[in-house]
This record gives structure tokens, C-alpha cells and sequence, in this order.
């Protein structure tokens, strides 16, 4: 089935209204970034990178779906972001009152009964948990349209790697590769870099103003259509070597047992505890503490972070983003559990690698 823009919406709020039935609610509200991206498929409701809300939000009854905006935003979302059988309720942005009288539509909206929010107001019921899980697990449009976000993240990092040279800061890269992201329609929500001097203390950090020196570890997290893609490269500036290091082949292994460990039907515990035990095997049996090892990634990164007691259950159609690191090593790519097996989405075929438990894995970019 090949979905409009109009079939995922309709699908969505039928969802929606499912759960305002389960609840008992009179109106579901949804305030983030991230929960206006996946109601609207992919449109971006802010400007603002750092923000958690943006300029509007969606606000579903039973019999009505609206866009709240006030006037200085609702002609942009019209135009460029918004698509879909939405009735809108706009209201002048310079109203001094603008937020009392949203907040007595909203209400008026759900006929006396609760309103489920997933920013939850004074007045308002968080969305459980439960129902949050469930837009874990994308529907094939939204697969489709992560896909095109992780093809254009790895080809911005590969292009900013490739044109590093020894002597930038790490600010000069991130920059290389911020500009690589937004011109490619990707909004750089944040860039990683590690030169050598600072590797030796730091597995991922802010760019700094410290030469890359001999080697650079690059990790970026980038987003359009709401979807975060998430990676990590490593590039070193001296003449290239015959097979794989050691450095390389050992974090490898590492996350090979990881993701082998990601299948539908297993616990996001069981792939931590895997992390766990290949760490105690490669001789770090503390490193699952000391580092955020990644989770359940898509419309925030992440949106579940895998740890000892995380027994949410993998599905079909949600996507992973690990990110396993030895002293000299880390590896990142973004993937989608599908069909029962892994997909990648952040492979770049023109990057060096290798295969690993019948994945292609990055190694080191190894450039005189």
C-alpha cells in the first residue's frame, strides 16, 4: 500500500480517538515538537532546535482534529508544513490574554470530560504510558520517510570527513558538517567531535577549539520530517593500512553482540544486559555505567534509553540507535527492526566497511 499524507493522518486520528474511548477523555492535546511531527506526518510545528514546544500544537476531540497557532505562524504552517483535514484555530499573537483563551477552547473542546496531554497543563492528564509506546512502532510511511533522513545524515557526515584536514578544530568540522546537514534539508540537532588530544579523555564531547591532530571522532543527531537519525564516524589522517585495526575490530564485536541481540520480541533490557556481558568479555566491566549506551530512537533520540530494567518489547517497525564506545572506539548507525531483521538506515555504501555478523559496519576513512 502505497499511503498519502491524508490516509497516515486519518489513520492517526483514528488512533487517537481510540485512546480518548480507552481513557475516557474528551481531548487529546499535543504540545511537543515530536508528538506534532507524527500527527501531522512530519510537519515541523517550531523553529527553535532547543525547544521542546513549538508555535503550534494539535488538539483532537472525538468529532473535530485542530491546528492551535496563533497568526504570526498560521500562514507558513498552511503553505509549507501542514497538510491534511484540519480545522484551524488561530488567534492574534499580540492578545495578552491569548493563553487563557486557548486554554478555554481547549477545554470548552472536551466537553467537560479530561484532557490527555503529553506536556500535561495544570488542568490536564498525562498521556500513559501505554499509548505513548504505541507510536513506537512506525508505520510504513514514516519507515519510508527515515529512510531518506538516514541516506542524507551519513552522506552529510561523509562529506565533511572526507574534506577534514589535520589542522581544523574541531569547531571547523562541526561546522563542515552542520552546513552538509542543513544543505540537505536536515536540521543539525547536534554534532560530536573529538580530535585526538581530547580522545584520550572523552568518548564524545562538543567540538572544541583543539586541533583534530591524527585522528577525529565524529557523532551527529540529525532530524527532518521529526525523525531523528543518529551516527558516528571516526577518520584518521595518515596512510591507509591493509585490514582492520584493532581499535575497530574490537568495538565491532561489541556491538555485534547488541545487535544481535535487537529482535522482535526481546525485552530493550535484553540488549542492554548484551552490552553488559560483551563489555565484561572485552575486559571494561564498568563501561555500561559510565556511558549512555542509546535505545529506541524516532521522533526524539532517544525515545526509550535502553537500561537494566527498560522491559519495553521490541517491534516490528521501531527503530534503534546504539552506540557502544571502548577507550579508541565508537560505533553508531541508526536502525529499523523490519520484517525480522535489522535495516540500516545511516549506510553509506561509499564509506569503508566491513562485514560483521552479516552486517556492513563503518571502519575507520584511513586518507593520506
Amino acid at each position: 500500500m502505497n499511503w498519502t499524507v491524508e490516509q497516515e493522518i486519518a489513520h492517526k486520528l483514528a488512533l487517537m480517538r481510540r485512546w480518548l474511548e480507552q481513557e475516557r477523555a474528551g481531548a487529546l492535546r499535543l504540545r511537543g515538537l515530536d508528538w506534532f511531527a507524527w500527527a501531522t506526518a512530519g510537519a515541523s510545528g517550531g523553529s527553535c532546535l532547543s525547544a521542546e514546544c513549538g508555535h503550534a500544537e494539535v488538539l483532537v476531540t472525538r468529532d473535530a482534529a485542530y491546528i492551535l497557532t496563533d497568526e504570526a505562524e498560521a500562514r507558513r504552517l498552511r503553505h509549507d508544513e501542514v497538510r491534511g483535514p484540519w480545522t484551524w484555530q488561530v488567534t492574534p499573537w499580540m492578545q495578552p490574554r491569548l493563553a487563557e483563551l486557548r486554554e478555554h477552547f481547549v477545554q470548552h473542546a472536551a466537553g467537560g470530560l479530561p484532557v490527555l496531554c503529553d506536556r500535561p497543563g495544570v488542568f490536564e492528564r498525562s498521556l500513559p504510558v501505554i499509548l505513548r509506546d504505541e507510536r513506537l512502532a512506525l508505520l510504513p510511511p514514516e519507515q519510508l520517510r527515515y529512510r531518506a533522513v538516514g541516506r542524507q545524515a551519513a552522506s552529510a557526515a561523509s562529506e565533511a570527513l572526507r574534506a577534514a584536514r589535520p589542522e581544523w578544530t574541531e569547531q571547523e568540522l562541526a561546522g563542515a558538517c552542520a552546513r552538509a546537514l542543513w544543505a540537505r534539508g536536515l536540521q543539525a540537532m547536534h554534532v560530536m567531535v573529538v580530535g585526538a588530544q581530547r580522545q584520550r579523555h572523552y568518548r564524545r564531547a562538543p567540538p572544541s577549539c583543539t586541533p583534530l591532530g591524527d585522528s577525529v571522532l565524529l557523532a551527529l543527531c540529525a532530524r527532518r520530517f521529526g525523525l531523528c537519525a543518529s551516527l558516528c564516524r571516526r577518520r584518521r589522517f595518515r596512510p591507509a593500512q591493509a585490514g582492520v585495526d584493532e581499535a575497530d575490530a574490537a568495538i565491532l564485536a561489541l556491538e555485534a553482540v547488541a545487535l544481535d541481540a535487537c529482535e522482535v520480541g526481546h525485552a530493550l533490557s535484553m540488549v542492554y544486559h548484551a552490552l553488559d556481558s560483551a563489555y565484561a568479555y572485552a575486559g571494561q566491566p564498568d563501561a555500561v555505567l559510565q556511558h549512555r549506551q542509546g535505545g529506541i530512537t524516532g521522533y526524539q533520540a532517544p525515545e526509550v534509553a535502553a537500561g537494566g530494567s527498560t522491559e519495553l518489547l521490541l517491534k516490528d517497525g521501531m527503530a534503534l540507535a546504539l552506540h557502544p564506545s571502548l577507550p579508541g572506539g565508537m560505533v553508531e548507525d541508526t536502525f529499523m527492526l523490519s520484517g525480522q531483521r535489522l535495516r540500516n538506515l545511516t549506510f553509506d555504501p561509499a564509506w569503508p566497511s566491513i562485514s560483521v555478523r552479516g552486517r556492513r559496519r563503518p571502519l575507520s576513512l584511513e586518507l593520506e
